[in-house]
């Protein structure tokens, strides 16, 4: 709204369209419309008035539009925007002759009055064209998600649908994710990309939706033996959804034996995919990852999950060695292939709260959580303290505020004012939850240490600038 004001006052002051509204920005011309009819009060006059109508050649714009008279592209924008219906439907007539002003034509086409959206649907059937409707996707699809916005949308849709194949080339790759889904469902349904020409960009765009719609519509073609040109783009993309269609399609495509190589894999979609064609094809996944598991030397990350996933609770004797494995990302990991496993034991996990990585640390603490009222409090309190890393400390944090009641208080109490930002945080919503509670009844010391959290919430309170 504040950008859409500061755009009306720029026009009204005679700045041109193209400078204000530079490019085809769905939201800056939508904030415009919003912007034009935001009032605030004149303390001359008393009356409330939009901010650009304050500025003496914004002031004169609806009554050159009543009276007939020429107006300048910049103050026909304003115009088109008033929050007059008259004067927004006597300013679709001049608009037509300003090819800049197509976006606000497009606006007008869900205008809520009927004497305005009528005839502005009217001349934008006249004077749309597939390439127009190609650089004004982005806010046309925008104002198709408003009541009465659907005109523009079934317009641009129908011009697109018999315009030359490459003329939604520039929205394969927009920076507008709802303008890429359409152009690409558009193309889909109108045969315009090759199969090989899909897989590529399932295997290419960062949208979870267009990699599945044209990862689908590409594999629909491995009847036509196309496979090389399909599979293999799919299978190296960095897009999970993608690689999991292309690991899927192997079964089909009669190269199951290559989706062993994908039971490792870092996503657990393609790592189920591929122990589901590993199985159909007679392989047995468990085995693989049990092998691969106790070798640390070869081991992987999605190696240790996949065993987790698929193995039982046995297995765990081949995860708890690779709590020591050099690589971080293994031993996070292991901590949690064990915890999927149902496999907890306090006395070995302890240790790994001390690791250097965040990550090692942070699947201990969950581990550790449910456990958390059974856990000695000495050595957690001991690692809130300042000279320990960040992570250690707030994974002792969350494992003391899942202790009992005393502990709960007397660390959240400690750590209100401390340094760390993140650390801070958690202890004031801790404490804030205990500062209202009336807390068990009969404990001296749960008794003086919610009277403790309560005063040093208003201690904080009282501290901060207008408290």
């Amino acid at each position: 709204m504040a950008d859409g004001e500061a755009a009306a006052a720029r026009l009204a002051r005679g700045e041109p369209v193209r400078e204000v509204l530079p490019g085809d920005d769905p939201s800056a011309w939508t904030a415009l419309d919003a912007g034009v009819r935001s009032i605030a009060c004149c303390p001359a006059d008393h009356l409330w008035l939009p901010a650009w109508e304050k500025i003496p050649s914004g002031r004169i714009v609806a009554g050159l539009v009543r009276e007939g008279r020429p107006l300048t592209e910049a103050q026909l924008a304003l115009a088109l925007c008033h929050r007059d219906g008259k004067i927004r439907r006597a300013a679709l007539g001049p608009a037509a002759e300003h090819p800049g002003l197509l976006p606000l034509v497009v606006v007008r086409c869900s205008d809520w009055v009927p004497q305005v959206r009528e005839p502005a649907r009217r001349l934008l059937a006249e004077t749309l064209d597939a390439g127009a409707a190609v650089r004004l996707l982005p806010l046309i699809l925008r104002v198709g998600r408003r009541d009465r916005g659907d005109f523009a949308t079934g317009l641009a849709t129908a011009l697109l649908r018999t315009a030359p194949s490459g003329t939604l080339a520039p929205l394969y790759t927009h920076d507008d994710r709802a303008a890429r889904r359409y152009a690409h469902r558009l193309a889909v349904d109108e045969g315009l990309l090759s199969p090989a020409e899909l897989a590529r960009t399932a295997a290419r765009d960062s949208d979870t939706v267009v990699q599945s719609l044209c990862a689908d519509a590409a594999l629909a073609a491995l009847a036509d033996g196309a496979h090389g040109d399909v599979l293999e783009p799919l299978l190296a993309a960095r897009g999970p959804r993608a690689r999991s269609a292309g690991v899927t399609a192997l079964r089909r495509a009669g190269r199951p034996e290559r989706a062993v190589e994908f039971l490792g894999d870092r996503s657990g979609l393609v790592r189920a995919c591929a122990r589901y064609v590993v199985r159909q094809h007679g392989g047995d996944p468990r085995a693989w990852y049990r092998e691969r598991c106790a070798d640390p030397a070869g081991v992987s990350p999605g190696a240790v999950l996949g065993l987790a996933e698929c193995g039982e609770r046995q297995d765990a004797v081949l995860l708890w060695p690779l709590l020591g494995h050099p690589a971080p990302a293994v031993r996070a990991r292991a901590v949690a292939g064990l915890r999927t496993l149902d496999v907890t034991d306090i006395a070995r996990l302890l240790p790994a709260l001390d690791d250097p990585a965040p990550a090692v640390v942070r699947q201990a603490a969950l581990s550790l959580l449910p456990s958390a009222a059974s856990l000695d409090t000495g050595p957690l309190t001991r690692r809130t303290g300042t000279g320990w890393p960040p992570h250690v400390r707030i994974a002792a944090f969350r494992l003391l505020d899942a202790h009992s009641v005393p502990s709960r208080l007397r660390t959240a109490v400690a750590l209100a004012d401390d340094g760390d930002d993140r650390l801070r945080t958690l202890a004031l919503r801790s404490l804030r939850t205990w500062g209202f509670a009336t807390g068990p009844r009969g404990r001296a010391e749960t008794e003086e240490l919610l009277d403790r959290a309560r005063r040093r919430i208003d201690e904080l309170t009282s501290a901060r600038p207008g408290g």
